[in-house]
């Protein structure tokens, strides 16, 4: 396999030589999970969001950012700019997810000098020798699976429960993992240099189950009432902390002003009946777990705005002055763009459905509208977004060999006049449902060209 990796590293040339003058940016990657819509106090939230708060005010909000509605999904985007269709991840994955070639994102930004690291969840291959350090990453740590209970850092009951790593090597830990993947950025940032760095921290919180330490119970506000919704806004909460505590390490380091700074949501809001449901036992607080989407309709799971529509915020305070953009940007554009502003570029078509976003971003080109394609679980529901229309099909049952579901269902809504996805249009507008639906098939003709086979 050595030889394949070394071809992947070799597939992305650096243009250093044309930008001699300007340090490249470090970039830091934050990924919450399961966080609604509206559970950061910017968007309304009960629970108070200082840090991410302050984040907004001297960056930029992405208004329309997109991911897809469950967590694997969304970090095959992530590493690869290509729509997770292709490589058949439309669920939560404990096997391999990416064939050994991918040219990922740390693989690219490696090939253009830059360190990288990832502290939190992976989620795209739960074997420690398909890990974060076999796809481009110089250091890993925590899990190797999904989102962990707590304190004991288990991953739901199986062969993968027993996950948590540094570097693909299995080992035990005390403390809460919030503060241990913030404890582990923040010491890596500690240790950097002069090189530039891509430092990528996936968090497990808000995911199931949450069970917060006491002091951060004790800062919840107290109209927010109920043992597990007092843990969930303690959970944002301690997550705000931790995105304080890595840029606050940025700034000691002397490094926050040249470093991109990202910060979004793999998928919106869940709603689960037990908080503890199917993980080994961390003396969690049972009862009814919900994430907050409001306004947007739908949650975890659907291809609804709740479900892959999340709080997205971007500082560069080197190059971005505070602002929003309302353009539409998805998790496969920050590959390409990334990309762009490292220097690294292909020396091959790497099939790359997202965009660079810089040149809207930065104001050198408009705001353009575009097409983006979502697929849900199992490909049960595919939803495509041209402009502001946004057409959704989805089904329920499996279809006969070479026969469409006889139960598919058709819904259409203007994003412009409708965001929350009240009013369906499709029977009142059969020629937009056509034309959307011929753009739908067009895009998943790629659905699953990438998927692993050795």
């Amino acid at each position: 396999m050595k030889h394949i990796l070394l071809l992947a590293t070799l597939l992305i040339a650096p243009l250093s030589a044309l930008h001699a003058a300007e340090p490249k940016p470090n970039i830091v990657f934050i990924i919450a999970d399961d966080l609604g819509w509206a559970d950061v106090a910017f968007h309304g939230g009960n629970a108070p969001t200082p840090n991410l708060d302050r984040l907004k005010r001297e960056g930029v909000e992405l208004t329309q950012h997109y991911v897809a509605p469950v967590c694997s999904p969304t970090r095959t985007g992530l590493m690869t700019g290509r729509s997770w269709s292709r490589f058949g991840v439309t669920t939560p994955v404990n096997n391999r997810a990416l064939p050994w070639d991918t040219v990922t994102l740390p693989r690219a930004l490696k090939s253009a000098g830059y360190d990288t690291c990832l502290t939190g969840k992976w989620h795209l291959g739960s074997k420690p020798e398909e890990g974060p350090n076999h796809f481009g990453f110089d250091h890993s740590y925590g899990s190797l699976a999904g989102g962990v209970s707590p304190w004991n850092h288990r991953y739901k009951q199986g062969p993968f429960s027993i996950t948590w790593h540094r570097d693909e090597k299995l080992i035990e830990e005390e403390g809460h993992v919030t503060d241990l993947i913030a404890a582990e950025a923040t010491k890596w940032i500690e240790s950097r240099g002069d090189a530039p760095f891509f430092l990528y921290a996936p968090f497990t919180a808000v995911h199931l189950p949450v069970k917060e330490p006491a002091e951060w119970v004790a800062r919840v506000p107290a109209g927010i009432t109920g043992d597990v919704p007092r843990h969930y806004a303690a959970s944002v909460m301690h997550l705000d902390d931790a995105v304080g505590r890595i840029i606050t390490a940025l700034e000691k380091k002397g490094r926050r002003e040249n470093t991109i700074v990202v910060f979004t949501s793999d998928n919106g809001g869940s709603t689960v009946e037990n908080n503890d449901l199917k993980y080994p036992d961390d003396n969690c607080p049972s009862g009814k777990l919900t994430g907050n989407n409001q306004p947007l309709r739908g949650q975890k799971g659907n291809v609804y705005e709740g479900g892959i529509r999340v709080p997205t915020l971007l500082s560069w305070p080197a190059k971005l002055k505070p602002g929003t953009f309302a353009g539409v940007a998805q998790i496969t554009d920050w590959m390409p763009t990334f990309c762009a502003l490292a220097d690294a570029k292909p020396t091959q078509d790497l099939k790359w459905d997202g965009i660079n976003l810089w040149p809207q971003l930065s104001g050198a080109e408009p705001v353009k509208p575009r097409a983006i394609y979502t697929t849900g679980p199992g490909f049960n529901a595919r939803a495509v977004r041209d402009g502001d229309w946004k057409l959704i099909v989805a089904r329920k049952g499996a279809a006969k060999k070479g026969e469409a579901p006889a139960n598919e269902t058709t819904e259409l809504y203007d994003l412009a006049t409708d965001p929350n996805e009240t009013t369906d249009l499709a029977a009142k507008m059969p020629e937009k449902v056509a034309m959307l639906r011929a753009r739908m098939d067009e895009l998943a003709k790629a659905d699953r060209d990438s998927v692993v086979k050795d």
